[in-house]
């Protein structure tokens, strides 16, 4: 027969809660969980995306729709947006991907491929915002 729990042994053997918004994630964390959001965003976003070219090419009218849609200032931001996770999750593939052959295992390294994925994504997202400015 097992002998009744302390108060003190039921204390360390509770979950705790972990406040995800305090633990400071180091970059490739950061990235790594970037990659799998965006692949998730662009994912479900596939549909909206088709339907919103199938109405673009069906007339004349639904293209002047979809093009109002996307001409105003939500379109502007809605565009950067997507733009900025289609480069992000290409990017962060072809950092896992060269993990895959061998490149980047080592920490220096790995922290450099981290933080040029990141800047380098968010420099040709503003590329892109600026391109498709209205």
């Amino acid at each position: 027969m097992r002998a009744p729990c302390r108060p003190a042994d039921a204390m360390t053997q509770r979950p705790f809660f972990l406040n995800l918004l305090r633990i400071k994630l180091p970059i490739g964390g950061v990235v790594s969980i970037l990659h799998r959001a965006t692949g998730a965003v662009l994912s479900l976003l596939v549909p909206c995306l088709l339907y919103a070219f199938s109405l673009s090419l069906e007339s004349a009218q639904g293209f002047v729709r979809v093009h109002g849609l996307l001409a105003g200032g939500f379109g502007w931001l809605l565009m950067s947006l997507v733009g900025w996770a289609m480069l992000h999750h290409f990017l962060a593939g072809l950092r896992h991907l060269g993990f895959d052959i061998g490149y980047g295992e080592d920490r220096a390294t790995a922290r450099a491929t981290a933080w040029g994925t990141g800047v380098m994504a968010v420099l040709a997202a503003a590329g892109i915002a600026f391109w498709v400015l209205p």
